[in-house]
């Protein structure tokens, strides 16, 4: 599986603490194993899917898109809030 990276995910994830990166880890080989496990959107981000996890006692999204069987593109991290606001923002 090939992972592909937007500079805003890799912003984000260069500021967290190790134990958070373990279980954004954690969240991303979820992901590569079953691509279809994230909640697709609809409107506006048609195409983009999001998994929900627990980081550190924090609900947190991880969006991201399959590109083809063997390609995903993580777009963004992020608690809650502002999240689905500031994607459509990257979207554009």
């Amino acid at each position: 599986m090939r992972l592909l990276v937007t500079q805003t995910f890799e912003r984000t994830v260069k500021k967290l603490h190790r134990q958070k990166k373990a279980e954004l880890d954690e969240a991303v080989r979820t992901i590569a194993s079953a691509p279809e496990i994230g909640e697709a959107k609809v409107g506006d981000l048609a195409g983009v899917q999001v998994y929900k996890f627990n980081m550190i006692n924090q609900l947190c999204l991880l969006a991201y898109r399959v590109l083809d069987p063997k390609t995903i593109k993580l777009l963004m991290v992020g608690p809650h809030e502002n999240f689905y606001r500031d994607l459509k923002r990257l979207d554009n």
